[in-house]
Formats: C-alpha cells, structure tokens, sequence
C-alpha cells in the first residue's frame, strides 16, 4: 500500500513546534508501520487565519494548480501514484484543496484524520474556507476523529458510517526511558534552576503565543495565586511571541526552561509530580498525554478533548472550571499523586500508544 499524506494546516516539516506538528509526525510514523510507502506529497498551507475572503480565494487557485499537477504526474507515472490519500486536520481556517480532487480523478480512497465543522462558520469572514472544508469532509471515504467532541459536528456532513472514532496516542519510548531515571533528572533539574527537590513540582509545557495558550497560563497564574498556602513549584517548558505576557502571568518564582526538544521534555515530565493546565479552547492537548505517559499526573479541565486523554480519578483529575482546588487536593497528597502517575503510565501504554493506533489504522485502511 501507498500512501500520500498531507497536512494542510502545518506540515511535520514545519520550522515552528506545535501540537499539531507533533500529531502529524505521529500519524506519520503509524502509517510507516503499516504501509509500504508514505509519502509527505506537498508542504503547501492552506491556512487563512485572519478571515480574508482575497486570502482564501487565492489559496483556492493555488491549490487546484497544484492539484491538476499532481494528478498529471500521477497519471503519466502510474507506479508511484497512491493507493489512499490521508489528510490530517482540515477544519474552515486549513481546508483541503488537494486531497479530494486528486483522490477523484485517481479513483482511490481520500481518508481525513481530525477534522471540525461548526455551520456557524458558514456566513462568516472564513466563508470560503468553511464551503471547502465541508467538502471534503463530505467526500472522504473515511474520517477519523481523535476527540468525540468533534463527533456531533462532523454528523452533519458525513454519514455515521463513515465516522471512526481513534483516541491521541503517541510513542512511548523516550517517556518510558526518562521515567527510569526519574530520581537523576529530578536532582539535575534542581541543581541547574535552584529548586527545592522536596516540594512537589508542577510541570507545563506549551508555546507562548496570544489566544488560547495564553488565556490557559493566565487561568493557570490565578489558579496558582489560590495557592500561596501550599509548598510548590513551577517549572515552565515553552517560548513564543507572548513570553513577556505569560512571564507577567505566573508568580516569579517560577522556573523557565525555555522550548525544549522530545527527550529534554520526557525528562521534565518524569522529574515532575504533577502537570497542570486549564486547557482554555483546548483541542485535547498532547502535552497532557506525554506527562502521562511518563507517569505524571494531570489537573486540567473536563472540556472539549480533555477527557479523551486524561481519565478522571484514574490518570488525573478534571474540574469543570477552575483547577485550583483539584491542584491543592494533589499537592498535599503524595500519596495520591504516586498512584494517578502509575495509572496514568499504564493507561498510555495499554491505550494510546503508537502500537496500538497503527494497528487499528491497518485495520481501518484495509477495509477501503
């Protein structure tokens, strides 16, 4: 099986590290386990996201001329053409021009991996962008949606049928690594940023930027300010334009680390007692899942696609609101927290590794 994988939001290619760039890697490596060939066919961003209709008009132009060559290609060379067309994320703001058109002058499957769709988007400023995207979630053979939160949505476009519901997973390996050597990282982190190894640690790692991810460290900065009463500390993993803002938004003793790689964050995550984030907007969150799968902890809230990584009472806790009582319940009980961290390792491991999705995306392709 061959496969043509596209990301019309950011590519995995992409400069910037985000949770989507990250989605998108992982989707890659899956599919490598199961197909014979995956193929990143363009790095071409769709993304309009300011609402300009002239934008997204001329997205629109550039993506059907990348099209028609692509299916000219294709076509003249029919031994490299590919069996499924896979998309990873295509909502109003990212649609795809590519994908559906190609799969239809091909003949092959056109399969979307996490797509959104609010018809209130439909007379809006992302007009054009909203049309598109819900035709090619109409289209796909096969929509897979990590958040049953976007289900309901997503209903009315696609049929039933043609909905799979596939749950955030990621690689466990290097979390798994970093956990067995909790007790090193936890007195290197200490020595290098001062802190009180004694004291329990709370661990946040994300970008710095307006919007949502600085709404969550604001909502997080108030929690914390609840807490003053409370041995702790902070430890921060992320940069971005709104450094200044998030740096104004938690207390001073916190420790900045700064943006961090894969195995410099598994480290941070395994040194930590508990990871702690409001989640404002939050689609699901890969960080909540990566701390876990370290065997920490987290206290977030119960919305959108939080609950679909983190199990309430048994991997961590969920508020409907606002954190800081949940947060105070786990900071003063060690205990407590050793036990969610065990189960929160395990929970990943057993359900939300790679292994598992690229056997259950095996199963879901051969069936097209």
């Amino acid at each position: 099986m061959r496969i043509a994988f596209y990301a019309p939001l950011k590519p995995p290619t992409h400069a910037t590290p985000s949770g989507d760039r990250r989605v998108a890697g992982l989707l890659l490596d899956a599919l490598e386990r199961v197909a014979d060939k995956v193929e990143l066919v363009s790095t071409f961003r769709s993304f309009d996201g300011d609402g300009d209709a002239a934008r997204q008009e001329a997205l629109r132009r550039q993506g059907e001329r990348l099209a028609r060559r692509m299916i000219e290609q294709w076509r003249a060379s029919r031994h490299t053409r590919p069996d499924v067309w896979f998309t990873y994320h295509v909502y109003y703001k990212a649609p795809d021009w590519l994908g559906p058109t190609v799969s239809e002058a091909l003949g092959i499957p056109y399969v979307i991996a996490e797509a959104s769709y609010a018809q209130k988007r439909a007379a809006g400023p992302w007009a054009i962008g909203h049309e598109a995207a819900a035709d090619a979630i109409g289209r796909a053979r096969l929509v897979i949606a990590p958040s049953r939160d976007d289900l309901a949505g997503l209903e009315e476009v696609v049929p039933k049928a043609r909905l799979v519901y596939l749950p955030p997973f990621l690689d466990m390996t290097p979390y798994q690594a970093a956990a067995r050597e909790r007790a090193a990282h936890r007195a290197d982190l200490a020595k290098s940023h001062g802190l009180d190894a004694a004291a329990p640690w709370i661990v946040v790692a994300a970008m710095m930027r307006a919007g949502d991810k600085l709404a969550s460290y604001r909502a997080l900065g108030a929690a914390l300010s609840e807490l003053n009463d409370v041995q702790w500390e902070l430890l921060v993993a992320g940069d971005g334009a709104a450094r200044d803002e998030v740096r104004a938004a938690l207390p001073r003793r916190s420790a900045f680390l700064g943006a961090l790689g894969t195995r410099e964050l598994a480290e941070l995550y395994a040194a930590g007692d508990v990871y702690a984030w409001p989640a404002v907007n939050e689609a699901y969150g890969m960080s909540m899942l990566e701390a876990q799968a370290a065997g920490m902890p987290v206290v977030s809230v119960a919305k959108r696609g939080v609950p679909d990584v983190v199990v309430h009472g048994r991997t961590g806790l969920l508020a409907k609101e606002e954190i800081s009582a949940l947060l105070r319940e786990l900071l003063l009980d060690g205990e407590r927290r050793k036990l969610l961290g065990r189960n929160a390792a395990t929970f990943i491991a057993a359900e939300r590794s790679l292994e598992a999705a690229a056997g259950r995306l095996k199963s879901l392709l051969a069936a097209l």
